[in-house]
């Protein structure tokens, strides 16, 4: 889930930047550009986060892409997803799980410093009466001088 997520903000990142046009005077320099989605279903094959095992994950979920840019290239994004899952593991002897799921990320940069934020957020019920629930939390950021912290802290309970 976490890889496909990654490229998803990736894919709409740069989408979002090619489709920004040249900023105005009147704006003193900023632009923005926000993207919508309502309602989205995917279908994909995946890996349960806590227990490893494959299957069939299905999201349908709204989600929120947001960029405001400056001239000298300092930017602020940050994108919402949040909907309803299945999961149905390929050996049918594991539970399949419904439930809801929440991503968020934010990225801010300048010609020093950058940071970036991601979390996401899984909540489920089993078919047997189990629950899912998954927590990450991933970081980085640079300074001027060139220093970086990142983590990426995962939590299954």
């Amino acid at each position: 889930m976490r890889a496909k997520f990654a490229v998803a903000v990736l894919v709409v990142a740069v989408a979002a930047l090619v489709a920004v046009p040249v900023a105005s005077p009147a704006g003193a320099g900023a632009l923005s550009f926000t993207q919508n989605w309502h309602n989205v279903t995917e279908t994909s094959t995946d890996v349960n986060p806590c227990t490893g095992a494959p299957g069939t994950l299905t999201l349908t979920y709204n989600a929120v892409f947001h960029l405001t840019m400056l001239e000298n290239g300092t930017y602020w994004a940050t994108f919402t997803q949040t909907g309803a899952f299945s999961f149905v593991p390929f050996d049918s002897s594991q539970p399949s799980y419904t439930g809801h799921f929440t991503v968020w990320d934010g990225d801010n940069w300048n010609n020093r410093n950058t940071t970036e934020t991601v979390t996401f957020m899984v909540r489920g019920t089993g078919s047997d009466g189990s629950t899912l629930m998954f927590h990450e939390v991933g970081h980085i950021s640079t300074s001027a001088s060139g220093a970086t912290l990142s983590f990426d802290k995962l939590r299954c309970g």
